[in-house]
C-alpha cells in the first residue's frame, strides 16, 4: 500500500515558498512523498484557441519550473512529484486533499490583497479539505500575551472539555511525538459567567466559584488526555487551563511554537455544510506559528 503524499500548494509567491519548505520537512519526517501542486487560475490562450481547462502542461509551467530550481541541490529530500492544474484554487486544492496526508499552503498567495492576513484559498482549503490543512504564516508575525512558555520544541493544541475531538488530539500527539516536542494543551473556560434575568433585563453574575470551575476543567482535561498519554508515553503533555477566550490563549501560545493544532468544526443536523468555528478562524488569522486545521472524525453510520 503506497504512502499518501504531503501536498505543498505553490503559486510563485514568497509565502508559498515558506509553506513549501515546511511541507518538504514534514514529508521527510513522515517518510512520505512530496507532491507540489500549482493551480493556474487563468486558462492560457494559444493563438485563437484556449488550452483545455484542467489539463495544463506541468513541464512547461513556469511556477513548477521555479520550484524545481528552488529545491535543486538538497541532499536529503523526499520523493517529489509535480502537478499543474487549471481552475479555482479554492476548489482544486481541497479536492487534492482527498488523497493526501497533509495539505500545506501559505497564509496569503500571490493573488491576495496586501491587507489580508489569510487568503481566501487558505480559508477555503482549511474548511473543505478531507485531510488536515497546515497554513504557514509569513515569518515575523507578532503576537501579544504573557503566557509562560518553556524553551524547546512545542506543539500546541486546543481542547474543548465540553466536546473534545478525537481526531484533533490524535493528530497533535502524533505530531509532537514525530517532532520530539512537548505538547501544550490549552483548555479555556468561560469567565466571568453572567446570567440574564427577565425581571431586571440585565446580566448579573451567578453564584459560581471560579476556583471550582477551573479545577473541574483541569480534571476533565486530564481525563481526556489519559488514553493519548498511554499511546504516546514519550510525549510530555501539559494542560494549560485558563479563563476567557480560547482563541486569545491559543494565539498567545503560538509564539515560538512549532505548530498549533485546532479542530475544524463538527457538522450539525441543521447545518450539514462544512464549517469552521470562530476560534479556528481567529487562530488562522493571528497565530505566529503554522496552524494545522484537523477535520473531525467522521460519524459512524
Amino acid at each position: 500500500m503506497s504512502t499518501l503524499p504531503v501536498i505543498a500548494a505553490v503559486d510563485g509567491s514568497d509565502d508559498s515558498l515558506v509553506a513549501l519548505d515546511w511541507a518538504f520537512d514534514a514529508a521527510l519526517l513522515r517518510e512520505a512523498p512530496l507532491r507540489v501542486v500549482h493551480v493556474q487560475q487563468y486558462v492560457a490562450w494559444v493563438g485563437a484557441e484556449i488550452l483545455p481547462a484542467g489539463h495544463p502542461d506541468t513541464e512547461a509551467d513556469p511556477v513548477i519550473g521555479a520550484v524545481r530550481r528552488y529545491l535543486a541541490g538538497r541532499v536529503e529530500r523526499p520523493v517529489t512529484e509535480y502537478l499543474a492544474l487549471a481552475g479555482a484554487p479554492g476548489a482544486a486544492l481541497p479536492e487534492q486533499g482527498s488523497n493526501a496526508q497533509l495539505l500545506v499552503l501559505g497564509s496569503r498567495g500571490r493573488g491576495g490583497f496586501v491587507g489580508l492576513l489569510l487568503g481566501s484559498s487558505g480559508m477555503t482549503a482549511a474548511r473543505d479539505a478531507e485531510c488536515p490543512v497546515v497554513v504557514v504564516p509569513k515569518p515575523g508575525r507578532q503576537v501579544h500575551g504573557d503566557m509562560p512558555i518553556e524553551p524547546g520544541p512545542r506543539v500546541v493544541v486546543g481542547l474543548q472539555v465540553d466536546s473534545p475531538d478525537e481526531a484533533t488530539l490524535s493528530f497533535a500527539f502524533a505530531e509532537a511525538a514525530r517532532r520530539g516536542a512537548r505538547l501544550q494543551v490549552v483548555a479555556a473556560y468561560a469567565w466571568p459567567l453572567h446570567l440574564w434575568t427577565a425581571t431586571t433585563a440585565q446580566a448579573v453574575p451567578p453564584f459560581a466559584d471560579q476556583d471550582a470551575i477551573e479545577a473541574e476543567t483541569r480534571t476533565l482535561a486530564e481525563g481526556f488526555l489519559a488514553p493519548y498519554r498511554e499511546r504516546h508515553p514519550e510525549v510530555r503533555a501539559e494542560p494549560h487551563v485558563a479563563p476567557g477566550d480560547a482563541a486569545g490563549h491559543l494565539v498567545a501560545a503560538s509564539k515560538d511554537a512549532t505548530l498549533v493544532v485546532v479542530g475544524r468544526h463538527r457538522r450539525r443536523l441543521l447545518a450539514p455544510a462544512r464549517m469552521m468555528g470562530s476560534v479556528t478562524q481567529a487562530v488562522l488569522l493571528h497565530a505566529a506559528s503554522p496552524v494545522a486545521v484537523v477535520p473531525p472524525t467522521p460519524p459512524e453510520e
